[in-house]
């Protein structure tokens, strides 16, 4: 197994969670939050999908899948490249009601896909090229940001899964 087709398997893993998370859940229920300060199923599918978006794009030199396949219409938001969710208020998490669960999950799969034919190109040196991040000590790497978008999304699925399980039990 060579490193490309680890991180194809781990990202795989995370559009496995969220298949398995999303599937067969109302509006109601994707957009459902315990209280005022959780973040909702929906809005955690919606953040971990604009990570990879946002990183992945970036790492490729690509324009994002939200703006260049114009997902940002379908969710009915401004075409904003930089809006990932991070620092968003609980009234910006209460704002995010996607149409469906589809749509959440086909944004997910265009963006998985990109990943996959992006991550199939690296070689080892490419791996390894440190990015222009002097805010960080020492230099993230491609390969380090790869791993830290999979963890992002790791932590996010989970969060997203077992909010699936208080609204089901």
């Amino acid at each position: 197994m060579d490193t490309s087709d680890v991180f194809i398997d781990a990202y795989g893993r995370i559009q496995g969670v969220l298949v398995r998370t999303l599937t067969d859940l109302s509006v109601e229920e994707l957009c459902f939050r315990p209280n005022e300060t959780t973040n909702s199923i929906a809005w955690l599918a919606w953040h971990l999908t604009r990570v990879q978006d946002h990183h992945i794009s970036g790492l490729a030199d690509l324009t994002q899948a939200w703006i260049s396949e114009s997902w940002h219409q379908k969710f009915n938001m401004p075409p904003d490249s930089q809006n990932i969710g991070s620092g968003h208020t609980p009234v910006e998490v209460a704002a995010l009601v996607p149409p469906d669960a589809e749509t959440l999950l086909a944004y997910h799969n265009s963006v998985l896909e990109r990943t996959k034919a992006f991550v199939r190109t690296l070689s080892q040196e490419d791996l390894d090229r440190e990015l222009d991040e002097p805010q960080y000590t020492p230099l993230p790497t491609v390969g380090v940001r790869l791993v830290s978008v999979i963890s992002d999304n790791s932590q996010h699925a989970g969060q997203a899964a077992y909010l699936k399980g208080m609204i089901r039990s």
